[in-house]
């Protein structure tokens, strides 16, 4: 199997694509909305932010291990049917973190959030490499992660926003309705026939690692992951405690913490309304070397901010500056193995979430043994050459 025929595209709702954007949106924020949370969890159960990001790092690390698993799933029973089970299954779980009495049950329940909010996104780009061309394949990745970007959006602003009124407990009740919604609307278009739902009837677990292991015999494979995993651990790892930095370096409230942290969601709804215009004007290498630039200059913008009216402009260009980096390198992934393209996405993620784990944990080590502002400029020094050696190995137009 190549590409699946343009005319798999016509029969593909616009509706379609929007549910998976709303469940893409649910899903990020659900794995985004600790940003802003870390300084109250800290201090409601006496511990330092670093200890407190657990409630991060568990759910990024559960994002990323259990996408060795849906990508097959999606493969066999179809990738709209997964996300609707994993979908149902994330509204019990994100709602269970609120009752949560300690920090090791919710780190737990954190987990398995994360684990289940992982077949949503992957599965969802999976699909539309599935019935998209590749030629427009970018700008409809665009178009269904505005959801995703609105997610992070949601999570990290209105996360801090609504923790002033609802608390951390609050927050995750509200998702969890999100999510009973979404789940419910998803089997609607299931039951009517009005989504395709594509199979790889011979796709099983047997055999799996071994898949796997082909997969990272082709070079661009490697190439891609490494890039990939290297992009996860710096950026997530560092955009994780801007709202702890934001909140003790300034004395600023939850809510103005959550409205600085959704200036990167707003960067992403510029990416996302512009990227016609970047596609068309720059191609695929140039984006790559400008969203480069960008991060560079967004956390250098953090690290020296001496006040706090500072940090929102930092924060959209970082914004600005991940997605047109992270989707070009996404579309590139949707690409990797067309014969099997959930498990391609699959591997994928799992790589950047695991990456991001591992980003988060490091990086409060740092901050630790030199402070805020020098991790910040460590992330943004290393973002550049990442996204000049990815831009390398694309070609110079297309």
């Amino acid at each position: 199997m190549s590409e699946i025929l343009p005319a798999a595209a016509v029969r593909t709702p616009v509706r379609a694509i929007a549910l998976l954007a709303a469940a893409a949106f649910v899903s990020t924020a659900t794995v985004r909305v600790a940003d802003p949370l870390l300084p109250m969890v800290a201090r409601e159960f006496a511990v330092s932010p670093a200890a407190a990001s657990v409630i991060a790092t568990s759910a990024a690390l559960a994002y990323g291990l259990f996408q060795i698993f849906y990508g097959s799933l999606g493969d066999r029973f179809g990738k709209i049917t997964v996300i609707a089970v994993a979908t149902g299954l994330s509204a019990l779980s994100t709602a269970a973190a609120a009752l949560a009495d300690n920090l090791a049950l919710l780190g737990l329940l954190r987990f398995i959030s994360g684990g289940t909010a992982a077949a949503v996104v992957p599965l969802a780009i999976a699909h539309i490499g599935d019935v998209v061309p590749y030629q427009s394949r970018q700008a409809m990745l665009a178009r269904f992660l505005s959801g995703q970007i609105l997610g992070v959006l949601f999570g990290q602003a209105a996360g801090g926003i609504f923790a002033d009124y609802l608390g951390w407990r609050g927050i995750f009740l509200v998702l969890g309705a999100l999510y009973l919604v979404i789940d419910a609307l998803l089997w609607l278009e299931l039951g009517a026939g009005r989504v395709i739902d594509s199979r790889v009837p011979n796709a099983r677990f047997r055999g799996l690692p071994a898949r796997y292991l082909a997969m990272l015999r082709v070079t661009r494979v490697r190439s891609i992951l490494a890039v990939a995993s290297a992009e996860g651990f710096l950026f997530f790892g560092g955009l994780t405690y801007l709202g702890a930095f934001a909140h003790y370096e300034f004395a600023l409230s939850f809510t103005f913490v959550g409205l600085i942290l959704g200036c990167f969601g707003l960067g992403g709804l510029i990416y996302s309304l512009t990227v016609k215009f970047f596609v068309g004007g720059l191609g695929e290498r140039r984006m790559a070397m400008l969203g480069g630039c960008l991060l560079a200059l967004g956390f250098g913008g953090v690290a020296s901010a001496g006040v706090w009216w500072l940090l929102p402009p930092a924060v959209v260009v970082c914004g600005v500056g991940f997605y047109m980096h992270h989707n070009t390198l996404q579309t590139n992934a949707t690409q990797m193995a067309p014969d099997a393209r959930g498990l391609a996405i699959a591997l994928f993620a799992f790589v950047f979430f695991l990456s991001q784990a591992t980003g988060v944990a490091l990086c409060g080590v740092v901050i630790e043994i030199a402070g805020y502002r020098p991790m910040f400029a460590l992330v943004g020094a290393l973002l550049l050459p990442l996204a000049l050696a990815f831009a390398s190995t694309l070609p110079r137009r297309g």
